[in-house]
């Protein structure tokens, strides 16, 4: 079964996955694996399930499986201590331009990114990450390096294509299509219509009923296809969600549920627990693991970055609400350490890019770090910091949209005194079933709205 690529794409990329979960794979299973040939074996079911399915039969790592809870509660008997709850009570004229900051900043973010997706995620010949470095030329090729501004589209004979040219300076009037800006509305509309106690499914119907399947990829394109494989007249039994998260889906520790942090963040502004918790019943359909974390931490800083503005805490926040020596907090703790005796964000880059090097490039935990990267080095200033999370290169939409919501948090709409939210004419188009087109102060609103009904004030 595959829903975002061919069933040999889906093996080769769960031989990764299992690989990353410390399972010991045998040297057997290994060469029957490159027995098969790439092109013609692609949708070769009779070869590759059996493989498959071997491949997940293989005992788990028990001392990082211990590490690595999916439960919630399991996950914070791991978790270090921190500020849950900030009790937040800003009046509503401060909530509700804090929040439209939020948004803002999320959608500037996502645009800057956008049109050089592609080129952040590239590896050269040799399979070396240079997504990076293909930014920069990009950027210096046009006299537009560092970047302060949506990405210009003006030919400067290196043969350097872009993507997306509606997000592009000489076109940008509103922030077009994305699934980072999609999950942000999907969390606003669940809450709005199920409240502060939805379930999964919940979530599950949300998709199925507004979210096109061309606009789900990896993970949530293997999950989404799961669920409905295994419905019972439209109702989903609670034991199925961990087969629905893992069965032929080697994406779920990438970086899918990590983007989808925002909505559940922004309606518990100042409650980083709460973010969280509800991170997490989003999270765990779809991925496990680190991939569920990725989305638990940054719902989190989110949440808290409407009352703490101060990089350092932020990312201790974060860390609060996920297992204390899993792989995300084990790196990002390492990432903390490079900051510290680097000069500036490339620097810090280039011992991301060699110690990860072997990292798909839209895993959870090398996305994250840049996002970390960018807040430490851009100052948590409005536009520094989405633009170096993009500079830095791979999942540079998802990255430049998840940092653009903590400083539009941080800053509010009022003090986005900047252009570039100027020109998005404060419009989303979203590529939804019944969102056609949204206001970023009415999104706002509706999000005070539902903070104000789920946290009873």
């Amino acid at each position: 079964m595959s829903g975002w690529t061919s069933p040999y794409g889906l093996l080769k990329e769960e031989f990764s996955q299992r690989k990353d979960e410390g399972v010991k794979i045998p040297e057997n299973l290994k060469k029957r694996f490159l027995s098969l040939d790439p092109v013609r074996d692609a949708w070769n079911f009779n070869q590759i399930n059996p493989i498959y399915n071997a491949l997940m039969e293989l005992p788990a790592d028990k001392s990082l499986q211990k590490e690595e809870p999916n439960e919630l509660e399991d996950i914070r008997k791991l978790r270090p201590d921190g500020p849950r709850n900030f009790n937040w009570t800003p009046s509503q004229d401060e909530l509700i331009d804090k929040l439209h900051g939020a948004w803002t900043g999320r959608a500037v973010g996502c645009a800057l990114g956008k049109p050089v997706e592609g080129l952040g995620l590239g590896r050269d010949e040799n399979g070396k990450i240079n997504g990076r470095k293909k930014i920069k030329i990009y950027l210096q090729n046009r006299g537009d390096w560092p970047l302060k501004d949506y990405f210009s589209i003006r030919n400067a004979e290196d043969g350097i294509k872009l993507g997306c040219p509606l997000s592009c300076r000489e076109n940008i009037s509103f922030m077009e299509a994305d699934d980072d800006i999609h999950y942000s509305i999907t969390g606003l509309a669940v809450l709005e219509e199920k409240g502060r106690n939805f379930k999964w499914d919940d979530i599950a119907r949300f998709w199925l009923s507004h979210i096109p399947i061309s606009a789900i990829c990896t993970a949530e394109a293997q999950a989404i296809l799961n669920v409905q494989n295994c419905s019972e007249r439209g109702n989903y039994p609670a034991h199925t969600i961990e087969w629905i998260s893992t069965y032929r889906n080697p994406y779920r520790e990438w970086i899918g549920a990590q983007i989808r942090a925002d909505g559940w963040a922004f309606c518990c502004a100042g409650n980083p627990e709460l973010a969280a918790e509800f991170a997490w019943r989003d999270a765990s359909w779809t991925h496990r693991r680190n991939g569920i974390y990725g989305e638990m931490m940054f719902a989190a800083i989110q949440a808290a970055a409407f009352c703490v503005s101060d990089p350092t805490e932020l990312v201790k926040i974060g860390l609060s609400e996920i297992p204390r020596n899993c792989r995300l907090a084990i790196w990002v703790k390492k990432c903390l350490e490079w900051i510290k005796s680097s000069n500036n964000f490339e620097e810090c880059m280039e011992k991301l890019e060699t110690e990860l090097q072997d990292m798909h490039v839209v895993h959870t935990i090398n996305n994250a770090l840049i996002c970390i990267i960018a807040m430490f080095y851009g100052k948590l200033n409005i536009i520094d910091t989405p633009a170096i999370a993009v500079m830095c290169g791979l999942d540079t939409d998802c990255n430049g949209a998840t940092t653009g919501s903590i400083v539009g948090a941080i800053h509010g709409r009022k003090n986005f005194n900047s252009a570039l939210a100027d020109r998005l004419n404060d419009t989303i188009k979203p590529a939804m079933v019944s969102f056609n087109e949204l206001k970023m102060i009415d999104l706002a609103r509706r999000c005070a709205k539902v903070r104000s009904n789920i946290l009873n004030l």
